[in-house]
């Protein structure tokens, strides 16, 4: 199909392009931005008046629950939800059931994936067998099943020697390390910051050093051997200071922060509200505004959904019993674009987060509008309001802090190599 983007501002932070132009597509591919090719007649034209037209977006942490959570959500409801939210490629965590610790599984859910023909996923291979921290995985043949980097998701590492031989490895075959860096006995059994509102509320606290303690290791650790880590989802001010340190003395590291943790802080559990209840925890204003702020001067190099649908059994118990995590696909890009307004962020800069720089993170050619690339593409409003509500949402899991909330920014049409996927009623 031969599709005619026109009137839309056109922004592609990687080849830094702001401004009014046309898009054409033909065979999945972009063949001009500008001008029409010659001979060029479209099947299809779209009039992006007003609205921006962007790559797809890259979300670098999206539980499908597939294979083993599907009474949480199924992969179809949550492609559903990627496509809504303009999100064309995303990684899945390894934390399945089983753990993605074996190539057949990965081969299976990359083979359901692609036929549903929505957006492209990339799994993240299991770090050692069941994550269960003890032997390393068969990295190699992982890698070969279609596995971009490896990790123990939110699975505790405690035995410094197996990660170094995991960095070790990883360093000698090129392989990346994703690692969210949380120290499991100091931890231990918490849920919610070691702050005010866990010593008002009664709730068993985990301290920012059980984040910084783990940090200090993986960091040293990398530098030891060389291995390429990205370090997923820091939520401390300590924790950025660090990372800012460590880049500027050359260590191979990349980081994200969930897009929550740049809005919300400990605060907002306000009563016991379980929505809350996030991995990791809401910590204190001092950190999120810390957050922000390494997100917008590029200490952090990409910010993600940590997309965890959950269903509302499991989600509407008391808050240290109710399982963690919060639905985000679909929210990503307006919570993106919150974030840079709040902060003056220019526009292109904060799409880069979730675009270009995401994409670098997992090693994809995505996240970029260049003549001859992958028509992956998402076309928004950017002055669109939309209420957070669940019968607004795709994914089959409703729990977010953001119910009831007004978002700016609403996409109205997703393209995945060519073909239009989601388009807004």
């Amino acid at each position: 199909m031969k599709i005619h983007i026109k009137n839309g501002r056109v922004i592609d932070p990687k080849n830094r392009v702001d401004a009014q132009r046309d898009v054409f597509i033909a065979a999945g591919k972009i063949v001009a931005i500008g001008a029409a090719p010659n001979e060029f007649t479209a099947n299809r034209a779209i009039d992006a008046s007003g609205m921006i037209v962007c790559p797809g977006l890259v979300d670098l942490a999206a539980r499908l629950r597939e294979p083993g959570f599907e009474y949480m959500a199924t992969l179809e409801s949550e492609m559903e939800a990627a496509i809504a939210g303009g999100v064309t490629s995303l990684s899945c965590p390894p934390d399945t059931d089983p753990p993605l610790d074996e190539p057949g599984l990965v081969e299976m859910l990359k083979f359901r994936a692609k036929n549903l023909n929505q957006a492209h996923v990339y799994p993240v291979g299991a770090l050692t067998e069941g994550l269960k921290g003890a032997r390393l995985t068969e990295m190699a043949e992982l890698r070969d099943a279609g596995c971009i980097a490896f990790s123990q998701a939110d699975a505790p590492l405690t035995d410094n020697h197996v990660l170094l031989c995991a960095l070790q490895y990883a360093a000698t075959f090129g392989f990346c390390v994703w690692l969210r860096p949380q120290d499991a006995t100091l931890a231990r059994n918490g849920v919610a910051h070691d702050g005010q509102v866990a010593t008002r509320l009664g709730l068993p606290a985990i301290p920012v050093c059980a984040e910084t303690v783990a940090l200090s290791t993986i960091l040293l650790l990398a530098r030891e051997t060389g291995a390429r880590v990205h370090l997923c989802r820091l939520s401390s001010a300590e924790g950025v200071n660090m990372v800012r340190h460590a880049k500027q003395t050359g260590v191979p590291v990349t980081c994200d922060i969930a897009i929550h943790h740049a809005h919300l802080s400990e605060m907002d559990v306000g009563y016991f509200d379980p929505n809350c209840h996030v991995t990791p925890p809401l910590r204190s204003q001092r950190d999120r505004d810390a957050l922000r702020q390494g997100l917008a001067d590029g200490t952090v190099d990409a910010v993600c959904s940590d997309h965890t649908p959950v269903d509302e059994d499991a989600k509407q118990l008391p808050f240290d019993e109710a399982e963690t995590g919060a639905t985000g696909l679909e929210l990503l890009l307006p919570l993106t674009l919150k974030w840079a307004e709040e902060s003056s962020v220019a526009l292109p800069a904060a799409l880069a987060r979730i675009t270009c720089d995401a994409a670098r993170i997992l090693g994809i050619d995505a996240g970029h509008l260049s003549s001859g690339a992958a028509a992956d593409i998402c076309v928004f409003d950017p002055e669109c309001y939309w209420k957070i509500e669940p019968a607004a949402l795709r994914s089959q899991g409703k729990n977010t802090p953001f119910l009831g909330f007004e978002l700016k920014g609403k996409v109205r049409y997703t393209l995945v190599e060519g073909q239009i996927v989601y388009e807004a009623k």
